[in-house]
């Protein structure tokens, strides 16, 4: 293993509800404080001047698929225990692909790879 290969800080893509936008800006401080690149998505459920028919939501989210693709880790936001459709493809994308997947809240479907 070579001097970048160690220092390389963990990259950790969040997924859940776009509805979220506090949840998503929280966990993102947080995670980069703690020194790991977050991958997040871009847009969110509000946003003004996004045309969220199915045609660009469906861009969107196979955008975040390849945000997956690029990660170590997945982090669910899973507020309220709430996960979408979306969220739950992106879940078993992860775990398709042999990702880590972390949980904001216990108790969620699948939980058993909790850190």
């Amino acid at each position: 293993m070579n001097e970048v290969q160690r220092i390389r800080p963990t990259i950790v893509c969040l997924c859940g509800s776009t509805r979220f936008r506090e949840a998503f800006q929280r966990v993102n401080r947080q995670e980069t404080l703690a020194g790991k690149i977050v991958l997040a998505p871009g847009c969110f459920q509000g946003d003004e001047g996004i045309d969220w028919s199915s045609e660009v939501k469906q861009r969107l989210d196979e955008l975040h698929l390849r945000k997956i693709d690029l990660a170590d880790v997945v982090y669910i936001l899973n507020v309220g225990g709430y996960i979408g459709l979306s969220t739950r493809r992106e879940i078993a994308y992860a775990r398709q692909q042999g990702k880590r997947v972390r949980w904001l809240e216990s108790g969620a479907c699948g939980d058993e790879n909790r850190e």
